[in-house]
């Protein structure tokens, strides 16, 4: 999945609009203009698409957590250079508060059914011997999941109580 892919999908997902977007960057100290979100928004073949980097991805994940959870005591955490998919799932973890039960619940919404010792793998240090690289379909399913719980279609509400 792409950067771009990932900030639209979490966009979609909690409604929000250009401005809370910005005020999300704001919360991690970085400033962007409604021409960059518009931008980052954009179908991959439109002519005005622009690439989502690594670092502003970052950013917008940290000030989702600020957001949903509050600004922790202290130094702010720096935006990382380089993200994969499992730093992604790890911020969505942090952002929405979630348990390894929470997760695999939201991963059998969206048809994927996972065990708990596959689900700690991706939230493992590089360096650990049980480490596993998070796919896209599993950052797919997840954040397809996320949607289904705070977008669901009418036929489903009824079923939903969070």
């Amino acid at each position: 999945m792409t950067n771009n892919d990932v900030l639209r999908r979490i966009r979609y997902t909690l409604d929000l609009n250009d401005s809370k977007v910005i005020a999300i960057f704001g919360l991690a100290d970085l400033v962007v203009t409604r021409e960059q979100i518009s931008g980052w928004l954009k179908k991959d073949d439109d002519a005005d698409y622009k690439n989502c980097s690594d670092v502003q991805l970052a950013t917008f994940l940290n000030g989702l957590i600020n957001e949903r959870r509050g600004k922790r005591e202290g130094e702010q955490p720096k935006p990382e250079k380089k993200i994969n998919n499992n730093i992604i799932f790890r911020k969505l973890k942090i952002a929405f508060d979630l348990r390894d039960e929470d997760i695999l619940e939201i991963l059998l919404l969206a048809d994927l059914r996972i065990s708990r010792h596959e689900l700690s793998a991706f939230f493992r240090r590089a360096d650990h011997k049980h480490f596993r690289q998070c796919k896209d379909q599993v950052l797919r399913n997840f954040l397809q999941g996320i949607q289904l719980m705070y977008r669901p279609s009418e036929e489903k509400k009824s079923s939903f109580e969070w």
